[in-house]
């Protein structure tokens, strides 16, 4: 998502939640910013962050970010350093600074800093093969409430770079899924494969993506062009 109209308009749609893509879409703090209040509460809006750069994920939480959604992750130490950004101390090493931020109301939360270590959200994406080689690791971690498949950049490193529907692939995926459920965090995949996103949604994956403004977009454009 790129635009805050594109999220407003996204928002009214009736989805349970929308990315706001600072990794591979070209938001930053500002862009983010304008599509958190675009959406609003009309939508759950996670906030795909660039990387684990802990000052990013500082701002993105003081904008009224909730729910991060951190990319690449790779070891138990990484994902670990990831929840110490996400909470204020003892628990984590988030900054405090909270009076000036939009996430306490500019202060008009008075119980702000009590209560923002039980509502901040921390997804992880694992998307590589040692990822997956960490993700029993991982999921020990308090703290990681669910654990997001990147299944482009995953189908790359097993060899597969363009076909994430590879049976190799698939195989890593459900396994991963499946462990990750039996673990009690959320599992997460993004897929534009109708079959595939079905087959997901039978298996209880929680946060199901299905589909990009861009991939919808272009599709119902290159429709409409095709009828003319």
């Amino acid at each position: 998502m790129g635009d805050a109209s594109v999220a407003e308009l996204a928002a009214h749609c009736g989805f349970d939640w929308l990315v706001i893509d600072g990794e591979h879409g070209p938001n930053g703090l500002r862009d983010i910013l304008a599509q958190l209040r675009a959406v609003g509460d009309r939508s759950h809006p996670v906030v795909r962050v660039r990387d684990d750069n802990r000052a990013e994920i500082k701002q993105m939480l003081d904008i009224g970010a909730q729910t991060l959604l951190v990319p690449m992750i790779e070891s138990a130490a990484q994902a670990r350093e990831a929840v110490r950004s996400m909470f204020y101390a003892p628990q984590g090493v988030r900054g405090v600074g909270a009076a000036l931020a939009r996430a306490s109301g500019y202060g008009a939360a008075g119980d702000y800093l009590a209560t923002a270590n039980d509502q901040v959200c921390l997804l992880l994406q694992v998307e590589s093969r040692a990822g997956l080689g960490a993700l029993d690791e991982i999921l020990t971690l308090e703290g990681v409430d669910g654990i997001f498949i990147g299944p482009a950049d995953l189908a790359a490193d097993m060899g597969h770079r363009g076909n994430p529907g590879a049976a190799e692939v698939q195989a890593a995926v459900t396994d991963a899924l499946t462990r990750i459920r039996a673990a009690g965090r959320a599992a997460g995949i993004l897929t534009s494969d109708r079959a595939l996103a079905r087959s997901y949604a039978a298996m209880g994956v929680e946060f199901l993506a299905v589909g990009s403004d861009v991939g919808t977009l272009r599709a119902g454009l290159t429709a409409l062009r095709k009828e003319f």
